[in-house]
């Protein structure tokens, strides 16, 4: 398979017309600011444009004008709250409008899917910042 490496700007920015016109669109993920539950250049995500909560996974483009693929911690009065799972401390916002599509599935190597719960999640951010700050520590440096 052929796989193409675009800026951002301009892949995200189309990826959000697709999802915008209602198709659904596989992207390949990077970064490690949503570990544990997906690993950059080995996971992709199936986003789909639908309506969202607190606790899904959304692509948005934060009010720095940067993509993100990130937990919504809490929608209010028009704003979006934004954290990577993998992140210990920090959180984006969006306006709602500039949220392009919901995570539908993680697509793992050798065609898995896989999807955490909310509940899981919650746990996971749940957990002290020192036990995750140890755990990501670790697991960067095995995966």
């Amino acid at each position: 398979m052929n796989t193409v490496s675009l800026p951002n700007e301009i892949m995200l920015a189309e990826v959000a017309r697709l999802l915008a016109e209602g198709h659904s669109v596989e992207l390949r993920t990077k970064g490690s600011s949503m570990l544990p539950f997906i690993v950059g250049e080995r996971d992709s995500v199936r986003l789909v444009r639908k309506p969202f909560a607190a606790g899904d996974m959304v692509l948005a483009k934060t009010s720095t004008g940067a993509w993100a693929l990130h937990r919504v911690v809490s929608v209010e009065n028009g704003r979006v709250t934004l954290k990577g799972d993998g992140n210990l401390r920090g959180t984006e916002t969006a306006a709602e409008e500039d949220v392009a599509g919901v995570v539908e599935a993680i697509l793992r190597p050798r065609g898995r899917e896989f999807m955490p719960s909310a509940r899981r999640a919650a746990r996971w951010n749940a957990l002290p910042y020192i036990v995750r700050r140890f755990y990501l520590a670790i697991y960067r440096r095995i995966v």
